[in-house]
Parts: structure tokens; sequence; C-alpha cells
């Protein structure tokens, strides 16, 4: 069994999935009614969605191993992706330490950022192929409508931005008005790590979630792309969250993860079942492919 197996058994999780989903009803009523019939939701009732499904937790950094054992429906998709967004933020901030106004106002930002997407067809959100160059096109729409429904709301500029801009890249590269370094709004630099995050870590019916050193590989080799003083430190948090594990590699052979390479991340140290160390760093030839 791999270890997101072993959490999908646990009480822990039973619990978590339990109020997860007696609160994404609530969350989906109240977005559909801003999506397409324009009746705005209360931000309190918003948050409190968010302290009923955290509050489920034993641990906050559960949280992570809990929502790779989620898979929503197509019908679902861009809610869940929103929900379990605004849930990292909420993890995020801690590890930042950020006070509670700005972890409140990050929160937000993971709820709205993307409700745009709302208003695309279902068929091309969840294509599983990749997009021909009119599809992104339509895609890359999605921020501008999210702007659209929420310019006009009672909510922080903060958030605003944050659905305007969260693909938006360091290096000038995103979208749609290639902003660069910190013409981006802090909130959606923030945004951006955990939009890419909440993608890569959520399985999909035509593929499975990538593991944590894939998503920090795929980050590092990224890195240009996004503000690496917030990034650099989700990265260590979430490699640092495996030591202790055991991983499968791309030969494999398994081995327990030991230390964390300050180096490359995503490439620990490890140590096989005959006590022998294997540095990732160095062997170039190995990869995870699964933790355990």
């Amino acid at each position: 069994m791999t270890h997101f197996e072993k959490i999908r058994l646990s009480k822990g999780f039973q619990k978590f999935w339990d109020a997860y989903y007696r609160a994404m009803p609530k969350y989906r009523e109240m977005m559909r009614k801003l999506a397409f019939t324009g009746i705005p939701f209360q931000m309190d009732e918003l948050m409190q969605i968010y302290y009923d499904i955290s509050s489920s937790l034993d641990h906050p950094e559960y949280l992570l191993d809990y929502l790779y054992n989620m898979l929503p429906t197509e019908d679902d998709f861009t809610y869940a992706h929103c929900l379990n967004s605004a849930l990292i933020a909420g993890l995020f901030a801690s590890w930042f330490s950020l006070p509670e106004e700005k972890t409140t106002l990050l929160i937000q930002c993971g709820f709205l950022y993307d409700i745009g997407k709302l208003q695309l067809p279902n068929d091309l959100i969840w294509k599983p192929g990749k997009l021909t160059d009119l599809e992104f096109e339509k895609i890359k729409t999605h921020t501008f409508l999210s702007f659209q429904m929420l310019q006009n709301l009672p909510v922080d500029s903060c958030v605003i931005k944050a659905a305007l801009m969260h693909h938006e890249r360091f290096d000038g590269s995103g979208y749609p008005s290639k902003l660069h370094d910190n013409q981006i709004d802090i909130y959606a630099r923030y945004i951006s790590i955990i939009d890419a995050y909440e993608a890569m870590t959520s399985a999909r019916t035509y593929r499975e979630s990538k593991n944590p050193f894939q998503v920090i590989d795929i980050f590092e080799n990224d890195a240009f792309k996004y503000d690496t003083e917030i990034l650099r430190p989700i990265l260590y948090r979430l490699a640092s969250h495996m030591i202790g594990l055991n991983v499968m590699l791309n030969n494999d052979q398994i081995a327990e993860v030991i230390m964390v390479n300050q180096g490359h991340l995503g490439r620990p140290l490890l140590r096989d079942e005959n006590g022998n160390f294997i540095d990732l760093m160095t062997r170039k030839d190995l990869s995870i492919k699964g933790i355990y």
C-alpha cells in the first residue's frame, strides 16, 4: 500500500472527508449563484466553510495528505479546485506565520480566484489532452471572467487582483498582461504557487496525481516563473514532510527518505533496505515514482 492509500483508511481522513462533503454543497451553491445569477455571497459564510473543514483536521499538515485522496467529479472540478486552494492557502499562510488578517485574505483569494472557469464549458476545463491554440486562448479568458464577477463585490482589492493576476509569471511570461516581478500583487504571487500545486497534486479520472517529489522537481525547474522568496520555503516544508517515509524508485527499489538536499529539494538523500545511502543529487538515473 502506498502512503496515501494508508492515509485513506485512517479515521482522521474519514472525519475530514465527512466535513469536506458537508461543506462542498454550500460552497458550490454560493459560487453557482454568483456565477450564473449574479447573487452575491456573504463572506462570513464563505469563511465558515473554511473553518468547518479545517477544524476537522487533527493536525494542520495532514491536510496535504488528505487532499491527495480526493477525486472530484467532472461537475465539481472547478469548485473542488478553488475549495482545495483555499484550504491550502490557510496552511501555507501558517508556514509563513502571516498575521490573521493576511491569512484570511489569502484564504478568500483561494476561494474566489478561479471562479471565472465556471462560465467556461466543462468539456474544455476537463479535456485530458493538450489544448489547441484556440482552446488555450479561451481558457485564458477565465482570469478576466473572474475579475468581472468580483470587481463590484465588497471584497478586498487583493482578492480581485489575485483573480486577474494569478497566471502572471515572475519572468514576464504569463498572462493576461505579461507583468513581472513586483508588478504582480503579492497575494497573486502566493496564489500562482497554490494554483499550480493544487493542479499537480489533484487526481483526475484520466491521470494520477503527482507525488510530492515530482511536484517539487517541477517547481524547481520552473522556479524562475515564481517569487522564489515564497516558493523556496514552501518546497522545503513539502520535502521535509516526507522525511522518514519510504519511496519507490523508477528501478522498483524501496528506500527511506533520510535527509533533504538543500541544493535540490526534489532529490533527497535515501537509505535502502541494506543500509546503503543513495544520493539522488548524484544518481541522475534514478527518480521517485511513489511514496510508501
